[in-house]
């Protein structure tokens, strides 16, 4: 009885085709806001610490304070939805993330910007768990879901990019101040929009209660494993600081599994990881975001570090990708999904991305766009547009509506802390091989330029791992059978 009464008070549902689409760009764009503070603000770091005073060692602090509290705060975020209202959650998680931005535009002081950043990724870690559930139910009907999906997988996957481009833009043109400004009126219009588009909805039960022991465990063992990850070159892998806040964590998630195995309303179902496709996508998450991050950051300090390009430049560098990328996920991904399935689209895209990475590994100290840089941002263009869409309708595929927040959390957190992890692996690795090479007698730029080589060919590494997990693990969905018999089922709450 709760189960059906669950499926009656999350059903959304809006009639006309045309108000559905407006809904989904809405919401593309509040994740488009989002998501482009993952990496707009690294174009601008050098402006923000001569502007503020930070020394190299604190300037790290406006993007970890960031990824610290987005990370930790994404499983929460996205139960809170089920449980007491998508469009509410969501909407309060935009409000706190305008705001906030505000105030990292205002910041005139070092700690007031990184409080701001802080409170940023709070807001964002709600709107970002919940945004990606709302389109789920907003779109039933498999083809629509596809080609829903395939939107918000370009804004989620494209969006890193179009970041660097937009940073670079709005730091030469105006100064850093604007990138957190820029925030202020599409926040605006997108609480707006929902609260005047979307359906309101009520959660999942309206005696639920929220599972405190597991909010807080969950949310300190995140907090501790990104902490821990994103201080990890500075303090060292092997660290007593890192080795403890690592285990910490892991202490923290096993009192959580505990947690979890005991209470009548647990905060999140242990069973859905018995949900094959979702935890495939978990794993393939992860390794796939690591991919991504070696080429929105390694290929970013290569372009301004060895080849002397400006902010504009790096960001117009990676245009290309981002109208391809853009093309493709709006539109064939979708097709292909709809014909092929899930495995053949993602092991395609990933296998390309992966093979634009290894050719990165052959870029020279004087490269040239056209040669050594073009190719492979077109490659990981298309890899990526095709790749995104089926990673993301595999792992919701399986999930019931009134869990589909919970699910969407999990899902972003495989990608951030894929994301957060694979970059520190990534940047270890660089310096590691750059100082070696420094050693062993090579130019500053030639020991660079090296270090960036090894880093590309292990995200490579990532990028083919992931569709080999997703060709081997990938089953058919009750989505994607619809697509292809023509109905589409009840999605089962068990496995």
């Amino acid at each position: 009885m709760r189960t059906i009464r669950a499926r009656c008070l999350t059903c959304m549902t809006i009639e006309d085709s045309r108000t559905r689409w407006l809904a989904l760009y809405v919401l593309c764009l509040g994740t488009l806001m989002i998501v482009l503070d993952t990496t707009i603000v690294n174009v601008a770091l050098p402006s923000i610490r001569s502007n503020l005073g930070f020394s190299q060692s604190s300037l790290a602090w406006v993007v970890n304070a960031y990824l610290l509290t987005f990370g930790g705060l994404l499983l929460l975020g996205g139960r809170l939805g089920d449980l007491y209202g998508q469009r509410r959650l969501y909407v309060i998680g935009i409000a706190l993330f305008t705001v906030a931005s505000l105030a990292c535009g205002l910041s005139t002081t070092k700690g007031e910007l990184i409080v701001a950043r802080a409170v940023q990724g709070v807001g964002g870690a709600i709107a970002s768990a919940i945004g990606l559930s709302l389109v789920m139910v907003l779109f039933r009907e498999p083809a629509e879901r596809a080609k829903a999906m395939g939107v918000a997988g370009f804004v989620a996957s494209g969006g890193g990019s179009i970041g660097v481009l937009l940073g670079g833009v709005l730091t030469d043109v105006l100064s850093w101040h604007w990138i957190f400004f820029v925030n202020v009126p599409i926040g605006a219009v997108v609480c707006a929009l929902v609260l005047r588009i979307i359906p309101a909805t009520h959660g999942a039960s309206a005696t639920a209660r929220l599972d405190a022991g597991g909010a807080v465990t969950v949310t300190a063992a995140l907090l501790l494993a990104v902490y821990a990850i994103v201080n990890g070159n500075q303090s060292g892998w092997g660290s007593g600081q890192t080795l403890g806040l690592l285990a910490g964590a892991i202490v923290l998630f096993a009192l959580f599994l505990a947690i979890e195995s005991r209470v009548r309303e647990p905060l999140m179902p242990l069973r859905l990881f018995r949900l094959r496709n979702l935890s495939t996508a978990n794993a393939v998450g992860v390794l796939w975001a690591g991919a991504m991050f070696a080429w929105f950051f390694i290929s970013a300090l290569y372009l301004q570090l060895v080849l002397g390009y400006s902010p504009l430049d790096v960001g117009l560098a990676f245009l290309p990708a981002n109208l391809i990328m853009g093309a493709l996920s709006i539109g064939l991904s979708a097709q292909l999904v709809m014909r092929f399935g899930i495995k053949r689209p993602l092991a395609t895209g990933l296998g390309l991305a992966a093979i634009g990475l290894a050719l990165f590994a052959r870029a020279p100290v004087h490269g040239s766009f056209v040669r050594d840089v073009l190719p492979s941002m077109i490659l990981l263009g298309v890899g990526a547009g095709i790749a995104f869409n089926p990673v993301l309708l595999a792992a919701m595929s399986d999930v019931a509506p009134e869990e589909s927040g919970l699910a969407s959390g999990i899902v972003n957190t495989s990608f951030m802390m894929g994301g957060a992890l694979g970059l520190a692996v990534l940047a270890s690795i660089a310096a590691r091989r750059s100082d070696n090479l420094a050693a062993g007698g090579s130019g500053h730029l030639a020991a660079l330029t090296g270090g960036y080589h090894a880093a590309f060919i292990v995200g490579a590494g990532f990028a083919a791992v992931a569709g080999l997990l997703g060709i081997a693990l990938f089953r058919a969905s009750p989505a994607t059978a619809a697509a292809h018999g023509g109905a589409q089922p009840v999605p089962d709450l068990e496995p």
